[in-house]
């Protein structure tokens, strides 16, 4: 079995964000989005489509389905009004093109699994041979239901997604209070553990919670996107997670 690199070996817990870093279902969140955002865009006379890769990236990957919207809807001058939680999915207000994206992204996930990236699975059974536990968290509701589908739901010794985030009023990311539980469960102070993530959103989260690691996942590989992540908060950034590895590759 491949051994955790020292950069790994110096801390006593692990947290995982579960999106783009431990299942690939970004792109499935970023086209559902891609398609409530274009619809509620052409309802505006806007014609500028809304940019799986980049629009995703800085506005939406990360962060709470309301936060998401508004952010980018805003970045485009359309302020919608806030709306109620139960808003049929459409284009007039922010709870609704939520709800639109929430109905397409389901469907998608119900009509088939979505896989565990191999590096990520690799690290985990790295970390598990080495003893040091592993919470995953995620701004989604669906992150049990997609660990479990990927087959990776075990390697982890707790989840902290949208549904206890909501039960427990933990503010959304770049707010470190997702982490910061994940890291309470695991018994083990913030500054003793690690953050991987490959949203904005999230690596400033990492590091305004005091993790004494944040690693980076650059999935996108974009002209700035290792420099963002930087900037934002990652201690380091890979490309995949087997470069955490002795030996690497994925």
């Amino acid at each position: 079995m491949s051994k955790l690199l020292p950069v790994l070996k110096s801390v006593r817990a692990v947290v995982f964000d579960t999106d783009g870093v431990i299942t690939d279902s970004a792109r499935v969140h970023a086209a559902a989005w891609q398609t409530a955002f274009d619809a509620c865009l052409r309802a505006a006379g806007d014609d500028r489509p809304f940019d799986p890769v980049e629009d995703y990236r800085r506005y939406v990957d990360g962060r709470n389905r309301l936060d998401g919207a508004a952010a980018f809807l805003i970045s485009r001058d359309l302020r919608l009004p806030l709306g109620d939680p139960d808003d049929p999915p459409g284009t007039d207000t922010v709870q609704a093109v939520a709800a639109r994206k929430e109905q397409l992204f389901t469907r998608q996930l119900r009509s088939g699994g979505i896989a565990a990236w191999p590096g990520t699975v690799r690290v985990l059974q790295a970390l598990r041979a080495a003893g040091v536990p592993c919470a995953a968290v995620s701004a989604s509701r669906h992150a049990p239901e997609l660990l479990a589908g990927a087959g990776v739901l075990d390697l982890f010794r707790t989840v902290v997604d949208g549904k206890e985030a909501a039960r427990l009023k933990l503010a959304g990311k770049p707010d470190p209070a997702l982490f910061l539980e994940a890291a309470r469960r695991l018994g083990v102070p913030a500054a003793e553990a690690a953050v991987i993530e490959d949203a904005l959103a999230g690596v400033e989260a990492g590091r305004r919670g005091g993790f004494g690691l944040v690693v980076g996942v650059d999935r996108t590989a974009g002209p700035t996107s290792a420099t963002d992540l930087r900037e934002h908060g990652a201690s380091i950034v890979v490309r995949d997670l087997a470069e955490l590895l002795t030996g690497g590759g994925s």
